[in-house]
């Protein structure tokens, strides 16, 4: 279902906040370069600085607060940098070792036997106490079920994914040994694909991870959020965010030629 114009207009909002907060919190790192000043403008060294800075903290900065505002009217409760909890078994973490070596050696995922094998041990052994973890965007149904999010940049470090895997784990650990009885499932997000319009290149992560159940891409994530088609209208919500906000950017940047 298509996103209504009231909700299109709040998310377009949404994004106009985050990119303002952003102009307020930015700082160039330097002030004083001449040749790159001479050469282009400084008004168009400033704003590549300032997209250099926005892209190494889009998720932070804007996916996970339109994640929140998209996903609130589909679910019961919906947060970025979620606080999980701080305590995880002794006997769990064994378990997600044990699970860890086995995908190493190529046995492949199956997340649907991982959780039930930490659940099986979730409040066995020592109850260790953690730095207070935090989830990307956490998502809860009326029913209780829970869903935990790894917003990750469009092209993660394939040398990250064994760290991916058990991050994933450690979260539905820490969740069941609150309660061993909740339904609980743990995704890595990547807002867009890069290689449109080819696939994205899952094939990087397979073997850690189990694809269908811990990985959604583009528009399985959104519309995962907000309903059929909510990509798409997300893009448009982006584009008419950033007609509206032109002559506001250009207004900002070009201060930096006085």
């Amino acid at each position: 279902m298509p996103l209504s114009k009231i909700h299109k207009d709040e998310i377009q909002k949404v994004i106009q906040a985050c990119l303002r907060n952003k102009f307020q919190d930015y700082k160039p790192e330097s002030n004083y370069m001449p040749f790159h000043h001479a050469l282009l403008g400084k008004d168009r060294v400033a704003l590549y600085s300032f997209m250099h800075s926005l892209m190494t903290a889009f998720g932070s900065s804007i996916f996970e607060p339109v994640a929140v505002a998209l996903a609130k009217d589909n679910f019961h409760a919906a947060a970025a940098q979620f606080k999980v909890g701080n305590k995880i078994g002794s006997e769990a973490q064994n378990e997600i070792q044990t699970i860890i070596n086995d995908l190493s050696i190529g046995i492949s995922s199956n997340k649907i036997e991982e959780v039930e094998r930490i659940r099986a041990v979730c409040q066995q052994g020592t109850m260790r106490e953690l730095k207070a973890v935090k989830v990307d965007l956490f998502l809860q149904k009326q029913t209780g079920e829970i869903f935990l999010f790894d917003l990750k940049t469009a092209k993660p470090n394939k040398g990250n994914f064994k760290d991916f895997k058990r991050t994933l784990l450690e979260w539905i650990a820490i969740i069941l040994a609150a309660d061993p009885s909740a339904t609980i499932s743990s995704y890595i997000a990547i807002p867009y694909n890069p290689y449109h319009p080819k696939p994205y290149q899952r094939w990087t992560m397979k073997g850690m991870l189990d694809l269908p159940e811990e990985l959604k891409v583009a528009e399985e994530f959104w519309d995962f959020l907000g309903g059929e088609n909510t990509y798409n209208d997300l893009l448009d919500c982006f584009e008419k965010a950033g007609m509206a906000m032109r002559p506001e950017i250009d207004e900002h940047f070009a201060k930096y030629n006085c």
